[in-house]
């Protein structure tokens, strides 16, 4: 045979082979096709009754082809997006099913946010079935424009979840309301588009009527419509999620709220302040703390006019006894002669250091805050204390003072009530405010959109908790002190330092030195000290209250009293 006969001869069954298969897909197709079709129902009828108080009846009737799915089944959505932060949420009840009006016995099931009802077909005996069910939630109110009348909206997904497609869906809606505008929308659930014929408010059709089809498994045919308020009421069921956005949402309400609880705590806060805090107007002129009276030519010589301690002074002057108060003191007891401070030979590569020497017949009575300060660095027949240890000798007392130094202000008249008590008090009123607002934010911004009005809560308890640091209250008689010390502290920073009797500086500038390092300005009077050194020679006792190595000199003072006040504040305080 040559190549063209084999050719010719091959092709021959080629060609049968393939009419074969082209004649069985024509024959199969068909079956196919309607294999496709069985699963659809013939219609989707919806008769409903929309009540003027929103609540929706339906009843939609599933007429199945000839060939009948063993179960259908239908899920209706609970649950569906309003904002980007909360959802519409419907209530659906007495979901059931029947045919004939015979009740089928359907299970109805919850299933996420679907309710879902499944069918037996074959209790129906070919009857159309109609599944029924009652919804709330499905009319929404409308932002009210200004010059029209209330409206509301009603949306409902007629056909929605049902597991076979429809090959027509037709509906009406009974309602006493008026429609000014309707919308009907079919096809896939996220896109859906118009459906094939809908109207309402006309002659032909009174109320809203729809149509559609064929729709696929699934899909979903949705009705929308506007009313009037007063013949259609609002009966949304909204059900917002939580987010730290709407938590802190900034509308009218919240900001007048948080504004309101600012404005009324500021207040509460000043009221209380000057009632409680605001020192006792002083009833007569200040008090005359100290003078430089003039005793000769270009002299003056330092006084104290009352009897006010460099620790009293402090402790008055801002309420609290401060580490500067406690240093003072140590310096006023070396200054009337009730100890000595002696500073140690230093071979220059170690840090300095100090000892007490304690001394009698000093001047002046002590009191207690001075005496627990006395026997804690310079104890009756003990070991000189060192600086470099006093936290271990003194620091344990420190509280005693503290507390000695606040019951001796009281005592002296300063003030009706220990200072820090009073910070307590309103301290402790503070803590249990910023907790009880802590706990009203916490749930402020859980369950409500006023998450700005806790934090204006907790400003104003953070704003008691500031105000109880004010509440120590001077009497009349601290008044006066404090408007004397004014002029005092003045005095100190501004008084020649060059005039002190000749002969006498040292003695003079030691007496006032104590309150120029609570008050301010020792640093210009410790210079003074320097200046009046009008010798050579070394000057390690020439200061009663301070003694030094042999070598030392007065110009050395500014550095050693410097370096005496840091580590003496350093190591008491920094327990």
């Amino acid at each position: 045979m040559s190549n063209q006969v084999v050719g010719t001869w091959l092709t021959r069954p080629l060609r049968l082979l393939l009419a074969l298969i082209l004649g069985a897909m024509l024959v199969a197709g068909p079956v196919a096709v309607q294999a496709r079709a069985d699963d659809t129902a013939a219609s989707y009828e919806i008769d409903a009754q929309l009540a003027s108080d929103g609540a929706l009846t339906v009843n939609a009737t599933v007429t199945l082809g000839e060939t009948k799915p063993e179960t259908l089944r239908q899920a209706f959505r609970t649950r569906r997006p309003a904002t980007s932060t909360s959802d519409y949420v419907y209530t659906i009840t007495d979901l059931k099913a029947s045919a004939g009006g015979n009740d089928l016995g359907a299970t109805v099931s919850d299933d996420g946010d679907d309710k879902v009802i499944e069918i037996n077909t074959a209790a129906a005996n070919n009857e159309p079935i109609v599944i029924s069910y009652k919804v709330v939630g499905a009319v929404a109110a409308n932002e009210k424009p200004d010059e029209h009348e209330a409206t509301t909206t009603f949306a409902w997904h007629f056909l929605q979840g049902l597991n076979v497609g429809v090959t027509s869906v037709t509906g009406s809606i009974n309602t006493s309301a008026p429609v000014s505008w309707i919308d009907c929308r079919s096809g896939n659930p996220v896109a859906p588009g118009a459906c094939s014929n809908w109207q309402a408010g006309t002659h032909e059709a009174p109320v809203p009527t729809f149509e559609d089809g064929p729709r696929g498994a699934n899909e979903v045919v949705m009705v929308t419509f506007i009313s009037p308020a007063s013949l259609l009421s609002a009966n949304e069921q909204i059900d917002h999620r939580w987010t730290l956005d709407r938590a802190f949402t900034f509308s009218w309400p919240t900001a007048l709220a948080a504004l309101a609880a600012l404005l009324l705590g500021a207040l509460a806060l000043w009221s209380l302040h000057r009632r409680a805090g605001r020192d006792i107007a002083a009833l007569s002129h200040p008090t005359l703390v100290a003078e430089f009276a003039p005793v000769g030519e270009g002299e003056s010589e330092f006084s104290m006019v009352s009897d006010v301690r460099p620790g009293q002074i402090g402790t008055v002057a801002d309420e609290r006894v401060d580490p500067v108060d406690v240093t003072g003191t140590l310096l006023d007891l070396a200054v009337r002669g009730h100890l000595r401070i002696e500073q140690l030979p230093n071979d220059g590569h170690s840090p300095m250091d100090w000892s007490f020497t304690r001394l009698e017949g000093g001047r002046g009575e002590l009191h207690p805050y001075e005496t627990l300060l006395l026997d804690a660095v310079a104890p009756k027949g003990g070991n000189p204390v060192l600086v470099s240890h006093i936290s271990e000798a003194v620091g344990p007392v420190i509280p005693e003072v503290q507390d000695a130094l606040y019951d001796d202000v009281v005592a002296q008249g300063w003030f009706d009530k220990r200072p820090d008590a009073a910070r307590n008090t309103f301290a402790i009123a503070g803590w249990v405010t910023l907790v009880v607002a802590l706990v009203a934010l916490g749930l402020l911004v859980a369950f409500t959109t006023y998450g700005l009005l806790g934090l204006a809560l907790v400003a104003v308890a953070v704003g008691l908790l500031w105000v109880s640091q004010l509440m120590p209250r001077r009497s009349a008689r601290g008044s006066e002190l404090l408007a004397g010390l004014h002029g005092f502290a003045s005095l100190l920073q501004h008084q020649r330092t060059d005039q002190m009797p000749k002969g006498r500086e040292l003695h003079e500038i030691s007496e006032l030195l104590p309150y120029a390092v609570v008050l301010g300005g020792k640093d210009r009077w410790i210079e003074a000290l320097v200046a009046a050194d009008g010798d050579e020679q070394a000057d390690s006792k020439k200061l009663d209250w301070y003694h030094a190595p042999d070598d030392w000199h007065l110009h050395h003072l500014p550095a050693s009293l410097d370096a005496f006040i840091t580590v003496v504040q350093g190591r008491l305080f920094s327990r």
